[in-house]
């Protein structure tokens, strides 16, 4: 079918009117977390651990954690005064199109330099077998984690996109996916999500009695995507004190407060915003049926790919349209890799393909199963990262003026579309 065929189709389906509004959600946030990381270093069981001389390998993932150099910056800097080298290792499964100088260049965007964080990237997909689960899994590690001294990990505890359980994204899914790369994130994905969470915690707390794993830099974020919690955990209170963060950074989640949209418009998918390129948690679309939440969402576009994500569109076939400007931009081995890996396949296939963002919304209303299109209940966000400030069709005004955490914040308009039909 040509382009000019679908044009026509498209051509009489009318794009309502939008209002810019402002979500309120709760917006406690550390002033200074680097200083609040520095003193939590000097609790018990943390920096003291660290002896002169060893080699630290401090595990830094792939998300677009808010402050990870400065965070990852600080706790090299501890680890330097306590005369020890460290040493950053990616770990991030397969990200990063699952190669050496692909997860190393992930880093790179997120400010994770060799330069900037004063220490060396010892970048592998080489790994160690170090034991099996009862089940058969095998347990891996990454090879030059596995020759360090000391292993420090740090990241963002919140809920996962696909699975629920005490324990879902946090510093144990860091060490069981994250430091067991590409073929550990692999063995622990094997069984299906539907076992996610027996067998995170479990190859975690194998490696954690195997491993020098001595602490980890846990951090929970508010529903803007800032920094509200930092705590240091030593790697006996690991598992017990995720619990509770988890607990804590579900009510922190931010969310579109719509229960039921026509059409969602994504500007941006990417790894550095979500593992599946968008949050389900956000959009109401799981990649498999072992989670649950969020708004009921007819149909969902993606517009685009963030640089930082390096090629990699997972998540692009969760939605039901993208454009042309997104596939285009698209490494699919890469993408490919991560369904491979994770062995949930249909968020790495290429949604119905659109040539531009007007064309690509025009789709959605049409195909969004209301009567009349002019009623077309639309939520436009930059990502599901940035949830303060969204847009809304002008059929959800009236909606959005009984909400008590809603203010609106100009009057309707028009979509500003470019030249090239797409928003500027």
């Amino acid at each position: 079918m040509s382009v000019s065929v679908i044009r026509e189709v498209l051509k009489d389906i009318p794009i309502p009117q939008m209002v810019r509004i402002r979500q309120k959600f709760d917006g406690t946030k550390l002033e200074n977390p680097t200083a609040v990381l520095e003193q939590e270093l000097k609790k018990p069981g943390t920096i003291d651990t660290i002896k002169p001389g060893q080699q630290v390998a401090v595990a830094v993932g792939s998300r677009g954690v808010a402050n990870i150099a400065a965070f990852t910056k600080t706790t090299i800097d501890a680890i330097k005064q306590a005369g020890a080298h460290p040493f950053i290792v990616p770990c991030m499964g397969s990200h990063g199109g699952a190669t050496a100088e692909g997860q190393r260049e992930v880093l790179h965007h997120l400010g994770v330099t060799e330069e900037a964080m004063g220490a060396p990237i010892r970048s592998s997909m080489e790994v160690i077998k170090i034991d099996e689960l009862p089940n058969g899994l095998p347990v891996y590690v990454d090879k030059y984690a596995s020759e360090a001294d000391a292993i420090v990990v740090i990241n963002r505890v919140k809920p996962h996109t696909a699975f629920r359980g005490r324990i879902e994204s946090g510093i144990m899914k860091m060490i069981s996916i994250g430091l067991g790369k590409q073929k550990g994130a692999e063995a622990c994905h094997q069984l299906g999500f539907k076992y996610m969470a027996e067998n995170v915690p479990a190859m975690a707390k194998i490696m954690m009695e195997k491993l020098p794993i001595v602490f980890g830099v846990a951090l929970v974020e508010n529903a803007f995507d800032e920094t509200c919690i930092v705590e240091v955990l030593p790697a006996a209170q690991v598992e017990e004190r995720e619990e509770k963060l988890l607990e804590i950074a579900k009510a922190r989640l931010p969310k579109i407060l719509f229960d039921q949209i026509d059409v969602l418009v994504i500007d941006y998918i990417g790894k550095n915003i979500s593992g599946d390129g968008m949050d389900p948690n956000i959009t109401g679309r799981y990649p498999t049926p072992y989670a649950h939440g969020g708004p009921e969402v007819s149909k969902m576009i993606v517009l685009d790919l963030t640089p930082e994500s390096h090629g990699n569109a997972n998540g692009v076939g969760t939605a039901d349209f993208t454009t042309q400007r997104l596939v285009n931009k698209t490494n699919w081995e890469g993408t490919y890799m991560n369904g491979l890996t994770s062995t949930v396949c249909a968020p790495t296939k290429q949604a119905t393909t659109l040539e531009n963002d007007y064309y690509a919304i025009k789709a959605a209303v049409k195909t969004c199963n209301i009567l009349d299109y002019t009623k077309c209940r639309i939520v436009r966000i930059q990502d599901t990262l940035h949830l303060g400030e969204i847009e809304i069709s002008v059929n959800l005004l009236e909606e959005a003026k009984q909400h008590a955490d809603i203010e609106i914040l100009t009057e309707p308009y028009d979509l500003p579309f470019n030249s090239e039909g797409n928003l500027r």
